[in-house]
């Protein structure tokens, strides 16, 4: 009693074939005037109406799979055990099994179970996979972390706060999921139209059928006739070309990475005016990489200068320190020997090489150790306003360089901009990163807005 597309669908292949069978009954018992019931056949208008209509949802459940595709890669993220603390004992168990108030643990390179505040331990954590921010974040006691994440240098203890579909994640996912489900506006006025539509089609159709016969025409004539009313006002376009069209709207999205809330938001995107972009991991590439190299004691050559950083470097998980060792690595250099490495949480190291001691980290971190940096804030303060982060490397409590790491553009970000300014939109940067860093990255890409901070 909620008659839709299908109705006229079933009714105008169904009348079709009927009709048809009915006429090559009639045929055999008349053999004579086999010729004239040849043109009473409609069985290829039953067959085609279903075919076209069958490719047309072959097409959405394609597309449906395409969208499902993107939730599997989602659900492949979330952690499938964890390690929780059982009367003092490591224990490890199915992620369904851990309970809100659970004390968990977590070590180096491995994935944050569920959603919870650190105990005990400092770290730092790569959000990328919830937060697109490529630069780990510290964390200490009293830091709320994500499942999902990856805990990158220290061994934590945590609090389980928020488990099961409550994490994260989880909410992410089911965002995702509903979206597949949710009905654009113009899918629901293509329903509200078919609530209506098809019983004033079928109307019309029995009418034309009775004023045929009412007009001296043969049953057959008039049944030909309220069969083609009924075909032919199928609106195929509306009851398959939209939930096709949004269907393959969010499944091309989801392939390329984009993710739609709703069927509604993916029908307000084709009306946007100004385009919002972060910045790390999306108009950058996420990666860390050395920008500078600016030696201050002029005994060193380049090379050696990068070696002996990259030597202190060694035993540190942090990505900037990463990025100056794979820079050495680029270039084949072979590292002196670092021995007493000591790493301090979200400030540097130090080390020792060939009886030298080495310090490197932040401006903070080398003035707590007496080191007098002023022969070089100049240069840390330009290449900060340029978005890069400088590491300063002192020797024997004398600052001997500079080396600034930075999240390089990404090769597509200014085509991606200039394509947009091209379809009339206004492109805005929203970032949580410096004002120094976005206008640097903003002039570069030439986008029309920058928000900071």
């Amino acid at each position: 009693k909620s008659p839709n597309m299908d109705t006229l669908v079933a009714l105008g292949s169904g009348a079709s074939f009927v009709y048809s069978a009915y006429m090559l009954v009639r045929m055999f018992a008349d053999v004579s005037n086999a010729h004239h019931y040849l043109h009473e056949f409609y069985f290829e208008s039953a067959a085609m109406i279903l075919t076209l209509i069958t490719v047309g949802k072959m097409l959405e459940a394609r597309s449906k799979g395409k969208t499902t595709n993107a939730l599997k890669a989602l659900m492949d993220l979330a952690p499938k055990t964890a390690t929780i603390l059982v009367d003092g004992v490591e224990t490890e168990v199915p992620i369904e099994q851990v309970k809100k108030g659970d004390v968990f643990v977590v070590r180096p390179g491995e994935q944050i179970s569920v959603d919870g505040a650190i105990l005990d331990g400092h770290t730092a954590v790569d959000e990328s996979a919830l937060t697109g921010e490529s630069i780990p974040v510290d964390k200490t006691v009293g830091d709320r972390v994500s499942g999902g994440t990856i805990n990158q240098s220290g061994f934590i203890k945590c609090e389980a706060l928020r488990v099961g579909e409550d994490t994260t994640l989880s909410q992410i996912i089911k965002m995702v999921s509903d979206a597949a489900a949710t009905k654009a506006p113009i899918a629901k006025i293509a329903d509200k139209v078919s609530g209506v539509f098809v019983p004033v089609v079928i109307t019309i159709a029995v009418i034309t059928i009775i004023g045929w016969l009412i007009g001296g025409q043969t049953v057959g004539y008039a049944l030909a006739r309220g069969i083609s009313v009924l075909v032919i006002s199928c609106p195929c376009a509306l009851g398959l070309a939209t939930p096709v069209a949004i269907m393959v709207g969010n499944g091309v999205g989801a392939k390329n990475g984009i993710l739609f809330k709703t069927a509604v938001s993916l029908e307000e995107t084709g009306r946007a005016n100004t385009v919002v972009l972060d910045k790390t991991g999306t108009l950058t590439s996420g990666q860390m990489s050395v920008s500078d190299i600016i030696i201050i004691d002029k005994d060193l050559s380049q090379n050696q200068f990068l070696s002996i950083c990259a030597a202190v470097e060694k035993g540190s998980e942090h990505p900037l320190g990463q990025a100056v060792r794979q820079k050495a690595e680029d270039m084949k250099l072979t590292l002196p020997e670092a021995l007493q490495f000591n790493a301090f949480q979200g400030k540097g190291v130090t080390a020792t090489i060939e009886n030298n001691c080495y310090i490197a980290g932040n401006l903070r971190f080398l003035t707590e150790h007496s080191i007098d940096c002023t022969t070089v804030t100049k240069s840390i303060t330009d290449l900060s306003a340029q978005g890069k982060t400088p590491l300063i490397f002192a020797k024997d409590n004398k600052v001997i360089g500079i080396i600034a790491i930075a999240d390089t553009i990404r090769e597509d970000s200014i085509k991606a901009i200039e394509s947009f300014k091209k379809l009339g939109k206004k492109t805005v940067m929203l970032t949580g990163d410096n004002s120094g860093a976005a206008e640097f990255i903003g002039k570069k890409t030439s986008i029309d807005r920058i928000i900071s901070d």
